[in-house]
């Protein structure tokens, strides 16, 4: 659930990479910092082992636009693809307002994929979330590769309800914005009427050109001229108990700034 600051006119909407061990997740997360600006973005957190495969989380808090007079920042978070890491996946989608999830395109990968997607599904109910009601966009990721699982297969198992997909290669940055501002046009529209109440609002069918693209502009990520080298923030921590607390306290330090 987003996380809102009266004080400071902040509102936080966490938005959760899912999918497989190796998927493509982290570089997603990665990309982003590269390309945002400094002044748009926070620290990169993350918890890693040995491997450099993602432990725990990756957790990057980005400045986006406004919702009425409150300030809109999000949250990015990946889980773990490893399997023996379920609890621990449980523990990061709690209070998820949107989700991306990460497909490996490899044709080998597809039993993977599934698999994924149906914990996805059960670790939602956990927090009696119905992954029907919550914001959801897919990238079939590792386009760049040989073969690849048809996009109209990814479609018909994964994708019945026709929701947003991007096709990318996120280790060479294609697609990777594409996916944040598909997810971020999903998720903001539905943290806007639970925070605020009221009825979605609807484009109308005479809707001008314009006006479109206007609405399409409430959100915006600044974006910087050179790639910018990344530096990562390493925690440790003994129990998922403190890692809840933990990301609970960087929101609430994040959204809790005054704007200038």
């Amino acid at each position: 659930m987003a996380f809102i600051n009266y004080t400071t006119k902040n509102l936080a909407i966490k938005i959760i990479y899912y999918g497989p061990g190796l998927s493509g997740k982290t570089t997603n997360i990665r990309h982003v910092y590269k390309m945002l600006d400094s002044s748009s973005r926070g620290d990169l957190i993350c918890l890693e082992t040995d491997t450099e495969r993602t432990f725990f989380f990756d957790l990057l808090p980005i400045k986006a636009g406004q919702i009425s007079d409150f300030e809109i920042h999000f949250q990015l978070m990946t889980v773990p693809g490893q399997v023996f890491y379920e609890a621990s996946r449980r523990s990061v989608l709690k209070g998820a307002d949107g989700i991306v999830f990460v497909a490996d395109s490899q044709v080998p990968l597809l039993d993977a994929n599934l698999e994924s997607f149906d914990g996805l599904r059960k670790n939602l109910l956990q927090h009696n979330v119905d992954l029907n009601s919550i914001p959801l966009v897919f990238q079939y990721n590792k386009r760049d590769l040989d073969n690849l699982i048809p996009v109209e297969t990814f479609n018909n198992l994964l994708n019945p309800r026709k929701l947003p997909y991007i096709e990318s290669s996120a280790i060479n940055g294609v697609g990777v914005v594409e996916t944040l501002k598909e997810i971020s046009k999903q998720t903001v529209p539905v943290v806007k009427e639970n925070i605020f109440g009221g009825k979605r609002e609807e484009p109308k069918k005479e809707e001008k050109k314009e006006e479109k693209q206007a609405r399409d502009e409430e959100i915006e990520f600044v974006t910087r001229d050179r790639i910018s080298p990344i530096q990562f923030v390493k925690m440790k921590f003994k129990s998922q108990e403190d890692i809840e607390k933990e990301i609970e306290k960087l929101t609430r330090e994040f959204t809790g700034k005054s704007k200038h």
